[in-house]
């Protein structure tokens, strides 16, 4: 697949919006109350303008029965794709190093 083709980059904030604030019928504000963060950290997380740190990973595993580990795998792989396409033309010109025989 091209570049051009490669599917849209999902960061974590769309899976919490998608897959768990939608389907269990809350809002955004009740999630942020609920575990104790500012709402602000909920909208932007769920906006894309902020990343899940370690601190927001174990709030959520906890208040949605999932493991930190989930949260931050899913905030690794957007930075990793983040990274890789912005990098792409860089990383393409690097050789890979020749181990002696």
């Amino acid at each position: 697949m091209s570049r051009k083709q490669q599917l849209a980059n999902v960061h974590p904030g769309e899976v919490l919006e998608h897959e768990f604030i939608e389907p269990l019928g809350i809002t955004r504000y009740r999630v942020a109350k609920d575990i104790g963060v500012p709402a602000t950290r909920i909208g932007d997380v769920c906006a894309g303008r902020r990343s899940v740190t370690a601190d927001t990973a174990l709030r959520f595993a906890k208040y949605f029965g999932t493991s930190p580990r989930f949260w931050l795998g899913l905030q690794e792989d957007y930075d990793l794709e983040e990274r890789s396409r912005l990098l792409a033309a860089e990383l393409d010109d690097i050789e890979p190093l020749k181990r002696p025989a």
